[in-house]
């Protein structure tokens, strides 16, 4: 027997998928309340020349997450899941730059606005900001310059406007943007799934670590699953 669809669309649910808990929480969980976040997937993070790179981190753990992330993300599309990427970029000008951010960019010896490889680093139309995994027609990119990727952008009106409360999220870094979102997520009530394969820090032990962190919370704030998971129950509409 089909559940009921509290939404009232009549559309398809899927789901649960397994992890912290069953989510989403409600069971409620179709292609046209669910998006998946692609977050931190730019060239300043991933490549070599890169802001990350210069500052001295091993970017090798996060560049390995193009090839799993692009294809799940294909997948993702196919299901007709939206789409928004996330990616940390300053005007120009840096008018949006805090001293204390700009501080310690600095101090770890790649400061931003400073020019690099790839451009100035972490700022808007230079080269380090691309895209590794391009953004299709249609689908929003959310220039971020805090932490969190709601801090300052239309991020969360973009989806209450389409009416999207589950949030998937997949990217880099799992100690540092993906973290700061989900959290702040949680805080604004949407539903959050953190795909831990697809997702990355600049040491495994620090992706460890923070995958770890969640599953401490017990949920609190989201459930930590895989996109295999996440896949088959799309795939298999009650």
């Amino acid at each position: 027997m089909t559940p009921a669809d509290p939404s009232g669309t009549g559309g398809p649910q899927a789901g649960p998928v397994p992890g912290l808990y069953p989510w989403p929480f409600d069971g409620d969980l179709r292609p046209d309340n669910t998006a998946l976040l692609v977050i931190g997937m730019q060239r300043d993070y991933l490549c070599a020349g890169g802001w990350l790179d210069c500052a001295g981190h091993d970017i090798a753990p996060l560049a390995a997450l193009s090839a799993p992330l692009g294809s799940t993300l294909s997948a993702l599309r196919r299901a007709g899941l939206a789409v928004l990427h996330l990616r940390e970029g300053h005007r120009p000008d840096l008018n949006d730059l805090p001293e204390t951010k700009r501080w310690r960019s600095a101090r770890m010896g790649a400061e931003i606005g400073h020019p690099g490889p790839l451009g100035r680093h972490l700022v808007r139309g230079a080269p380090g900001t691309d895209l590794v995994l391009p953004a299709l027609p249609g689908e929003d990119i959310i220039e971020v310059t805090g932490r969190s990727g709601f801090y300052g952008t239309d991020l969360d009106a973009l989806l209450r406007l389409r009416g999207l409360r589950n949030l998937v999220l997949a990217g880099a870094l799992t100690d540092g943007m993906v973290q700061a979102t989900l959290r702040e997520a949680n805080d604004r009530g949407y539903e959050c799934l953190v795909l831990e394969d697809l997702c990355a820090s600049t040491s495994p032990a620090q992706h460890a670590e923070q995958i770890r962190m969640f599953a401490l919370a017990g949920g609190l704030w989201g459930s930590v699953g895989r996109s295999a998971d996440l896949l088959a129950a799309l795939e298999d509409p009650r």
